[in-house]
């Protein structure tokens, strides 16, 4: 099961900003990259359309996640794209406990394919990272 499109970081920027400025935790499968939402938003201008202006606050309430695996993880694409379904499976399932407006990305370590990790493992260790980053709803 795939994120909604709403929920996923895609540009090259916004990873770039997690990177730069989030927060880190650390777990023994994955590395989460958080950067928490602005509190305030930009004034509209009068010349931006209502649709446009509909689409940018849905992009800034809805929590957007990133998943970066390397090939260091493993060779093979398989593989790779088998954790990242696994990763978006867990993750769909607590997307309506998530706070809205954090952007966040999970680095896949290697350790993940060396001890095969299931998905019961990924699901207790994503848990984990997000409680440790306050992102559930009614932490921050």
């Amino acid at each position: 099961m795939a994120l909604p499109k709403a929920n996923r970081l895609k540009s090259r920027k916004d990873f770039q900003a997690v990177f730069r400025e989030g927060i880190r935790r650390h777990g023994s499968y994955l590395t989460l990259r958080a950067l928490k939402p602005l509190c305030s938003t930009k004034p509209s201008l009068e010349t931006v359309t209502q649709t446009t202006q509909a689409t940018e606050s849905l992009r800034l309430a809805s929590t957007r996640i990133g998943i970066s695996i390397s090939t260091k993880v493993s060779k093979r694409a398989v593989v790779r794209n088998r954790i990242k379904r696994q990763i978006t499976a867990v993750l769909s399932n607590l997307l309506p406990k998530l706070s809205p407006g954090w952007r966040l990305v999970f680095i896949v370590k290697p350790t993940a394919t060396e001890s095969k990790c299931a998905s019961p493992q990924f699901l207790q260790e994503l848990e984990q990272l997000l409680a440790q980053a306050e992102v559930f709803d009614g932490n921050s």
